[in-house]
């Protein structure tokens, strides 16, 4: 009688590093009742010719927290489940060869120190000590990791494996899944063995990651975003100089040369060299290059030249590599996402259904994924904020020639800076306001926006708008005048923002009002009024912010952020009771918006329709501009009095045109998204995922008037925020002007005070109206006080800075708003 599974809770499908650690986790969270399919032996995929490198280095908080649990874990990981490892921790040095690379160490620095790691600056001149092996003489400096090393992944793999296993779970080997389907609310995984029954499938599938999504797509799935890339990386023969430098000191720390793009590591008593280059490869994009079936423990024809340059880089810095003859080239298969990131967290559209894949640094987050995924599955929310990584994150102009391009861009600049003010080339023009033409005539200098291509700024004849002059992490270059010159614009005048693909669902139908009024924090706005909308998790953490129109009683137009489509319509959907009489759509792709703001603005409009332009501040109203239906909503992101004019997508060049012609008696400008930025930075606006996260919950977030902890719905996340306010806010979100020199403080800049990190910033940016650097951030309660001095340490650079009173720096009696 067999004993294959009938029955499990979860189902994971793939048994690398991530699946094999999503497994444990699981059963670590006693959810033992858990099964994990591999259609051949453990690590099969990418796994087992990973180099198996593990820094904590990132600049994203969210990957640097998942890799430092992953190293965290590994450490006492043989032991917990007594399985033997090679595990390597010889710390490893980052090299700069700029003041640009130093700058980002130092943000790294910052943010390593305060989740607890000793990231520490190097001077060149130490560097010999540490690896005397190196030539130093173009270096501006170095960081040093002292937890960065190497794990062997097949015996990391199996160690989780055993652990998952002592806890009560299952591992089915050589025993692939072939579909899935759904019946009764349940999924049925099918494999060769038989079927099993199960709540939750999770996609760990690695380079198959995309095929396997296939299956879920009758159920509301997606393509799955990735590309396949080869990576090469070689091992040189023992190096007899090594060897005796080794038996005497221990094991070199790991190089990397970033702007060079490689990492050099000791293997044994040789050296193994890992280029991202720039001429790099995709696999299986085209028709005459097919994926196989399967691609178990096999690699690629070896491809040396690619790497010529980067060989010959390497051996300049390390002479001692050429010394050494290749010994064997290893060129494997690696998935990448668009962004580089992996994919974990809800499969987007899919009920029950969750990802884990599409690592393109497995080993070190793996860790940390298993953790992440365990959580999201049995607590639906996760400790960190994981929005970095969340497949929600893409929507749907990720097509395949989009993933492959991404995929090519970012592994050629595996290593790069992610500058400010830069946009990255590649995979652009998939989502086009219907405008597009005439805001790039006027000189706008586009970025893109969930795919949607906005203006960040826009240029005069002569300016610089090429790409060397946004590699900068300052606040000055070419667009610095003429944000400046749209700021007043907006202050003096009146300024034309097109914004295409703002998120917004139509909610509508018998109780559609009282499923608002029980989900958000706070109250919902009467008909014919617009009003903010909060929601929170069962811990009372911010999940999203939502402007809620309300055209009738039971009729709402809901507008939220363009990158958060996916997201916050699942959340609603999640949260719709499943006999409602109510209906949920989303309308995104309907309509397009341009905000209309300053002081002239109410003369523009009054010369277009016949609307009541005297209606008060936060109220909507149908109109007509000339003989088009538009939507009147007297908001403005930018802090003027101003409206939003929605129209729909085939009437938008219409409007536009007609704002604009009128606009121009009165010294009208286009303004974009940079000054947009800086104009909410001075009102104090929160900006999704930056300002709102689940890091923090609604009353550290600041926004306690929009919360009614007495109204009589149990909201999600009532009973935590009861409990908060009881026991008191640990942190508070506050303003502060900042005396910063050239930068303004990037997202998670650490807050100082008596020499002792107490906070952190959530945005910050340039005040054009104000004239001063403004950072919004969290901070301990007790030193939220307005005029409380702090410092932020702005990369490297300790800069003073000062809490403000908590109301906008500019206009704080919204006295222009309501004008």
């Amino acid at each position: 009688m067999s004993d294959f599974p009938t029955t499990a809770r979860v189902v994971i499908i793939g048994g690398g590093v991530v699946g094999t650690s999503s497994l444990y986790h699981l059963a670590k969270a006693g959810w033992t009742d858990c099964v994990l399919l591999e259609k051949n032996e453990l690590t099969a995929g990418s796994t087992w010719h990973a180099a198996g490198n593990c820094p904590s280095f990132s600049t994203s908080w969210a990957i640097m927290n998942m890799q430092r649990y992953s190293l965290s874990l590994y450490r006492t990981l043989a032991d917990e489940v007594d399985y033997p490892m090679n595990y390597h921790v010889t710390g490893s040095i980052r090299l700069g060869h700029s003041k640009e690379r130093v700058m980002e160490f130092e943000r790294a620095r910052s943010m390593g120190r305060y989740q607890g790691m000793n990231l520490e600056m190097m001077q060149v001149s130490d560097l010999k000590d540490r690896y005397p092996f190196l030539e130093t003489h173009d270096l501006a400096g170095a960081l040093y990791d002292p937890d960065d090393g190497d794990i062997d992944p097949a015996q990391l793999t199996q160690a989780l494996a055993k652990g998952a296993r002592q806890m009560g779970a299952r591992i089915e080997r050589f025993c692939p899944a072939t579909g899935v389907s759904r019946e009764n609310g349940e999924w049925i995984v099918h494999t060769d063995k038989g079927d099993i029954r199960s709540e939750y499938v999770v996609n760990a599938a690695g380079y198959y990651a995309q095929r396997v999504g296939e299956w879920f797509k009758p159920y509301g799935g997606r393509t799955v975003p990735m590309a396949v890339m080869s990576h090469q990386f070689f091992l040189t023969e023992e190096i007899p100089e090594l060897k005796e430098w080794s038996l005497e000191n221990g094991k070199l720390p790991l190089l990397r040369d970033v702007d060079s793009s490689y990492y050099l590591r000791q293997e044994k008593y040789g050296l193994n060299l890992g280029p991202y280059e720039r001429n790099c490869k995709a696999h299986w994009v085209t028709p005459d290059d097919p994926m196989p079936d399967d691609f178990s423990f096999q690699l690629f024809p070896d491809d040396l030249e690619r790497l010529e340059w980067y060989i010959e880089d390497a051996m300049a810095r390390v002479p001692l590599l050429g010394t050494g003859g290749v010994g064997r080239n290893i060129n494997g298969p690696i998935p990448y996402a668009p962004d580089g990131l992996p994919l974990i967290g809800p499969m987007p559209g899919v009920p029950n259904a969750f990802e884990a894949c599409v690592f393109t640094f497995g080993i070190t987050q793996g860790g940390g994924a298993g953790k992440v995924l365990a959580e999201w599955v049995t607590e639906g929310q996760t400790e960190w904020d994981m929005w970095a990584v969340d497949p929600r994150r893409y929507t749907d102009y990720t097509d395949q020639d989009y993933c492959n391009q991404k995929a090519i861009e970012v592994y050629g600049h595996e290593y790069a800076m992610h500058f400010p003010h830069h946009e990255w080339p590649a995979g652009r023009d998939k989502k086009l306001s219907p405008v597009h033409d005439r805001v790039v005539e006027m000189g706008g200098v586009m970025g893109a926006y969930n795919g949607w291509e906005r203006a960040n700024w826009f240029a005069q004849p002569g300016d610089d708008t090429s790409e060397e002059t946004t590699q900068t992490w300052g606040r000055s270059g070419p667009w610095e005048q003429r944000v400046r010159e749209e700021c007043e614009a907006v202050r003096d005048t009146a300024g034309l923002l097109d914004l295409p693909g703002f998120s917004r669902y139509r909610l509508k139908g018998p109780g559609a009002a009282e499923f608002l009024r029980v989900l958000c924090a706070g109250g919902i706005p009467k008909v014919g009024r617009i009003g903010l909308l909060y929601f929170a998790d069962m811990r009372g953490r911010i999940v999203t912010e939502m402007s809620a129109m309300r055209l009738d009683e039971d009729d709402f137009f809901l507008i939220t952020a363009a990158a958060a489509q996916w997201h916050d319509f699942e959340w609603l959907q999640k949260h719709r009771p499943s006999d409602a009489a109510f209906t949920l759509t989303d309308a995104t792709r309907d309509f397009s918006c341009q905000i209309l703001t300053g002081p002239k603005s109410r003369d523009i409009l009054s010369s277009l329709t016949s609307a009541d332009l005297t209606q008060p501040w936060l109220s909507h109203q149908s109109a007509q501009i000339g003989d088009t239906w538009v939507q009147l909503v007297r908001v403005s992101f930018a802090g003027e009095l101003g409206w939003e004019v929605h129209s729909q997508i085939a009437d938008t060049a219409v409007a536009f045109d007609a704002l604009w012609q009128a606009g121009q008696p009165h010294g009208m400008k286009p303004f974009g998204m940079y000054a947009l930025n800086s104009l909410r930075l001075e009102k104090g606006y929160r900006a999704w995922k930056g300002d709102l996260s689940t890091d923090y919950s609604l009353l550290e977030g600041g926004l306690d008037r929009f919360i009614k902890l007495d109204k009589p719905q149990d909201f999600p996340g009532k009973a935590a925020l009861l409990n908060e306010k009881q026991q008191g806010v640990r942190k508070r979100f506050v303003t502060m002007t900042v005396e910063a020199n050239g930068c303004d403080a990037p997202y998670m800049s650490t807050v100082w005070h008596d020499g002792k990190v107490v906070g952190e910033t959530t945005s910050g940016g340039w005040g054009y109206r104000v004239n001063k650097s403004i950072a919004l951030g969290m901070v301990r309660t007790d030193l939220s006080t307005p005029g409380t001095e702090l410092v932020v340490d702005i990369f490297g650079q300790m800069c003073r800075a000062t809490v403000q009173k908590d109301e906008p720096l500019w206009d704080p009696q919204n006295e222009r708003l309501r004008a």
